[in-house]
């Protein structure tokens, strides 16, 4: 991108980025299109890559993200808000996180709910005690009143219907699919080197 413009707006909108997250590495953003486009409300996308991010308390390693053509409202631009959406994009990439800061994450006040649930509904037990990732599996740990040592099972996961399918060790028992988001769908879904990876497309609004 070689536009001063779009360079300009593309670091205001970095700085913005790294505003709204808790911790960031390393960022780079860049926009795709021209300074006319722009001032005719028109970019032809962005592509977002990220390190060793913390977002709404969820540990994020790795993040490719980029998105289809964007139409920009320049009506609606106020101050702190670089680019107001004029309509719906498509955006598209992938996530890394790591197994042991999810785990914290879903031990945490802000993600506890979820890291109960899922205690609940795949070990009908509750609450979360770990959560580890040993090779291609995912194990969940819960304490066990009376027991020194906590209850674990493990999960194998897969993408399905659009959103995380979780399948016991044991291929005979029934699988539990984690709501979500009509607007997100997730395609691929992979267990390695202690990372649990996501591959997917999301649609964001105004």
């Amino acid at each position: 991108m070689s536009d001063p413009l779009l360079q300009l707006i593309s670091a205001g909108l970095g700085l913005w980025i790294r505003s709204r997250c808790d911790h960031v590495g390393d960022l780079d953003l860049t926009l795709q299109g021209s300074s006319l486009g722009l001032m005719r409300g028109r970019l032809q996308g962005a592509v977002l890559t990220a390190r060793d991010v913390r977002f709404q308390g969820l540990p994020l390693q790795h993040a490719e993200i980029s998105s289809g053509p964007i139409q920009v409202d320049l009506t609606w631009l106020r101050p702190g808000q670089m680019l107001a959406l004029k309509g719906p994009c498509q955006v598209s990439g992938m996530v890394a996180m790591p197994g042991q800061p999810l785990g914290d994450a879903l031990l945490s006040e802000r993600w506890r709910d979820l890291g109960d649930w899922l205690a609940e509904q795949l070990m009908g037990l509750s609450p979360l005690g770990a959560l580890r990732i040993d090779s291609d599996l995912l194990e969940l740990q819960v304490p066990v009143a009376a027991h020194q040592d906590p209850a674990r099972r493990r999960f194998r996961l897969n993408a399905e219907q659009g959103t995380l399918c979780f399948r016991p060790e044991t291929a005979d028992e029934p699988r539990t699919l984690l709501p979500m988001d009509p607007a997100i769908r997730i395609e691929q879904v992979q267990l390695a080197s202690g990372q649990l990876a996501l591959k997917g497309q999301a649609s964001v609004t105004p």
